[in-house]
């Protein structure tokens, strides 16, 4: 079986010998509740290593809701090599780990409510390029190894490190695909600057953002997209309806709102002489004869990703309360 065992969480998690049979590690990780119920990467002690790049293994970054596992480089490590992550992906989960842990995230509630929510990974800067990660073309979806990695590995360090496991810690009803694991990266355009640079970290700086995501809505724009407002009107509605649909009839506390612009419908706000703030503003104004859709004009974050095409996508914040944190990431 197993040549040693390192803490990982509440665990004892295993590496494995380099010739270990396959099989074998993938029905120990699944018994030991270690493993997602999709194939992983065996993990061994050269993987490891290979991970940690010379890192102190033991360095220690507190503790994680709801069973409150250490979080060492060791064990954020171990949940990376077993997602199938490769060694310059280690820091981006490690920082967006810690962007968890912040009070305005709301960690414990993300991770036991009966609802949907997940952790979110949006990548910005020059790391996006430096990774491979996809802001183009299912930037959401499937085919990108760096994005489906990432995501994947900071989902297995809340369920292994902070406990969030079914039915214990993670109370979900039914949970959501995204608690598999979901990343993406911010693209550049004219439109808008970077949400990092936005949050006041320089241009050049790569950084990591985490979401409180309970779903996802496709928005279409109005027939021909002709106007800025043709474009926004029905992101709106889907705001509003986001809100009305997760709020069981309660007035809620306002948070944030989040807008996945294609680089066509950025363009046509461009070309109708918008700049972020009006677009911004519209949504928050517009929304105001029913109901506010968030708490001010700057919380409504509109983020230039995806490939060709006009369709939208709004990211559904969790409605029991959840505001995104960025961190600046090394220099890679």
């Amino acid at each position: 079986m197993s040549a040693e065992v390192i803490p990982v969480g509440d665990r004892d998690a295993p590496l494995f010998a380099s010739d270990a049979d396959w099989e074998t590690a993938q029905a120990a990780l699944l018994d030991a509740e270690l493993a997602d119920g999709l194939p992983i990467v065996p993990p061994t002690r050269a993987r490891l290593d290979a991970m940690l790049a010379g890192r102190d293994p033991s360095e220690t970054f507190g503790v994680m809701p709801p069973l409150f596992g250490e979080i060492t480089a060791r064990a954020v490590a171990w949940c990376c090599v077993i997602a199938g992550c490769h060694p310059a992906e280690f820091p981006v989960v490690l920082e967006a780990t810690l962007a968890t842990l912040e009070p305005e995230f709301n960690l414990l509630g993300i991770q036991t409510t009966t609802g949907t929510p997940t952790a979110a990974v949006l990548v910005h800067g020059p790391a996006t390029t430096a990774l491979g990660m996809n802001a183009g073309s299912n930037c959401l979806g499937p085919g990108n190894r760096a994005n489906a990695c990432i995501g994947r590995a900071l989902r297995l360090v809340l369920t292994n490190i902070g406990g969030a496991r079914p039915p214990v810690g993670d109370m979900a009803t039914m949970g959501q695909p995204a608690k598999y694991g979901m990343a993406f990266a911010e693209a550049a355009h004219p439109l808008a600057e970077p949400l990092s640079v936005r949050r006041g970290l320089a241009p050049a700086a790569s950084a990591v953002t985490v979401i409180g995501l309970s779903g996802t809505i496709e928005v279409l724009p109005e027939a021909g997209a002709a106007t800025p407002e043709a474009v926004l009107r029905p992101a709106l509605a889907a705001m509003q309806g986001g809100l009305n649909a997760g709020s069981g009839g309660r007035q809620r506390e306002l948070g944030e709102q989040f807008l996945l612009l294609p680089p066509e419908m950025a363009d046509v706000l461009a070309k109708g002489g918008w700049t972020l703030g009006r677009a911004r503003t519209f949504l928050r104004d517009a929304g105001l004869a029913s109901r506010p859709v968030a708490r001010t004009a700057d919380d409504i974050h509109l983020i230039i990703t995806g490939g060709a095409g006009v369709k939208m996508t709004c990211l559904v914040p969790w409605g029991g309360g959840t505001l995104c944190v960025t961190r600046r990431l090394p220099p890679m």
